[in-house]
């Protein structure tokens, strides 16, 4: 996630000194501010060789791994904290993925773009897929292979029988509580087994 404000946003999620795994790390950023600003230690996995590369450029700990292989290199309950921050939309299970987050860390803090955002709506009113700042791709271009809404991750949560311990948007780092699904680009959840 390259919005600085809403990276700070999330990573107040994650207790201070919290054992973290960060799945699709991407660049390593976020696991870098964790270990900087909130005392964490722990991993990135990460697929691109680039990503990777830079992760250890960051002196971020990094397991170049493909996310649909799943996570069995890892036990229950091995992390305290499990990121997917802009990773689901790229996975080809997300409901495994999900269960496996929640399996592998204690709390797991997933982080997407809305798709069902205000903006979004008006671009498929207007019969144009959308493109914007958290969904920047031509749908033709577009690395994900799904898109999904605030209240999608409920129903998929909630079909795993995982528990929601909290869920809100995100809009330029301010946590959206009213109507979340139409006025926040970014949703989070907070789920627990």
């Amino acid at each position: 996630m390259s919005d600085i404000l809403n990276q700070q946003a999330i990573a107040a999620l994650v207790p201070r000194g919290a054992r973290v795994l960060d799945l699709g790390c991407g660049d390593g950023s976020m696991l870098a501010y964790l270990q900087k600003e909130r005392g964490c230690t722990g991993y990135g996995v990460e697929l691109d060789d680039a990503n990777v590369l830079a992760c250890l450029e960051r002196g971020v700990n990094v397991i170049q791994l493909n996310l649909d292989a799943g996570l069995t290199l890892f036990g229950d309950a091995s992390f305290d904290v499990v990121l997917q921050i802009d990773t689901l939309q790229h996975l080809r299970n997300a409901e495994t993925m999900l269960r496996e987050t929640v399996r592998v860390g204690r709390l797991g803090i997933v982080a997407f773009p809305n798709f069902a955002h205000w903006p979004n709506r008006l671009s498929i009113l207007k019969g144009r897929m959308p493109v914007t700042k958290r969904l920047p791709y031509q749908w033709y271009d577009t690395p994900n292979i799904r898109v999904g809404t605030h209240a999608d991750l409920a129903t998929l949560a909630e079909r795993s029988g995982l528990k929601i311990q909290s869920s809100f948007g995100l809009q330029n780092g301010r946590a959206v509580h009213f109507a979340p699904n139409l006025m926040a680009g970014t949703s989070v959840y907070t789920l627990t087994r």
